[in-house]
């Protein structure tokens, strides 16, 4: 039996909420304190959200696996104050970034402390192959934000090239969160695999999307500065898709503000969009939220396929 319905998802994010507010703690009051902070910035909680149905859709209780669901969150809360040093970000979430608040040196040696924390008690709570997905994850994560780095300024990055590390960097937890739910559920090998490429391929929607709204939220929106993508020098999909146009003189201007800083982002942005930029990374997202539904194919009917049906289309409101 497939067992979710709204008023239990409502209720399962309200005690991964309490779990962080009330349970979470770990030895070093710094660390703890600092990602209490994070967590208490707020967050959409995608991932243990996508964890919790994955267990559902493979007919198992989700109020079972809080704390592995907690533990996804964790790893994306350790990734981003990681990318906040490396981005050299001032604000999170509508915060200070964790790196203001308690210098790099610090931030860097909590992220590392959170990982470490956190796969201990998935080795210690959790059979194989659970372990072995996460630490996987990391590596892929790793690799992709290094993949992301030595593309900064590269207006020849393909299209497949910006997938790969979109895949990596951040589709591969949303991957992980849906595997190990559905390890931890029970599913057939079928069902694992189903709902591991349904949680890729929403992973690259969401990078897609998050690229997306860099360059048309606004700041209380998408809690960090508009236009911070281009800031950074990084060559996302609204820039490939923009360049795909075959225009040179846009290709040049891009190629001096990425070298020299020489316009204002807005500007650069709005070339983006007439060159159609976000146009093709509307229709981009639409393919890979497809993609994510035609990966739930396997999975039996019911409230909790229905729910991550809805999850990914959630994601053509941008």
């Amino acid at each position: 039996m497939n067992v979710l319905d709204v008023k239990e998802e409502v209720a399962l994010h309200a005690m991964v909420e309490d779990f962080f507010r009330s349970t979470f703690s770990t030895d070093n009051p710094i660390v703890t304190e600092a990602v209490k902070r994070m967590l208490a910035a707020g967050g959409k909680r995608l991932r243990p959200r996508l964890t919790l149905l994955a267990v559902a859709a493979a007919g198992a209780d989700p109020s079972r696996q809080l704390h592995l669901a907690a533990y996804m969150e964790l790893i994306h809360v350790a990734t981003l104050i990681h990318d906040d040093v490396v981005d050299r970000a001032d604000t999170r979430r509508g915060v200070n970034a964790t790196a203001v608040d308690y210098g790099n040196r610090v931030s860097v040696l909590a992220g590392d402390y959170l990982f470490a924390w956190i796969f201990k008690n998935v080795t210690a709570g959790y059979p194989a192959p659970i372990p072995h997905v996460l630490s996987a994850t990391l590596a892929d994560i790793c690799d992709g934000e290094v993949l992301q780095l030595r593309a900064l300024g590269n207006l020849d990055l393909t299209l497949e090239g910006y997938v790969e590390i979109a895949r990596k960097k951040t589709a591969s937890l949303f991957a992980a969160s849906a595997r190990c739910g559905a390890i931890a559920g029970g599913a057939t090998p079928a069902e694992i695999a189903a709902l591991a490429a349904f949680g890729e391929a929403f992973g690259i929607a969401f990078q897609m999307r998050d690229d997306l709204l860099d360059m048309t939220s606004d700041r209380d929106t998408v809690g960090k500065p508009v236009g911070n993508d281009l800031t950074e020098r990084k060559v996302t999909i609204p820039v490939i898709e923009a360049l795909r146009a075959g225009n040179s003189a846009l290709r040049a201007r891009l190629d001096r503000f990425y070298r020299d800083g020489d316009a204002a982002v807005a500007a650069i942005a709005a070339e983006i969009v007439q060159h159609g930029g976000l146009t093709a990374t509307h229709a981009a997202i639409a393919r890979y939220t497809e993609r994510a539904r035609a990966a739930l194919e396997p999975i039996r009917g019911g409230p909790a396929k229905e729910a991550l049906a809805a999850f990914a289309d959630a994601l053509l409101s941008a």
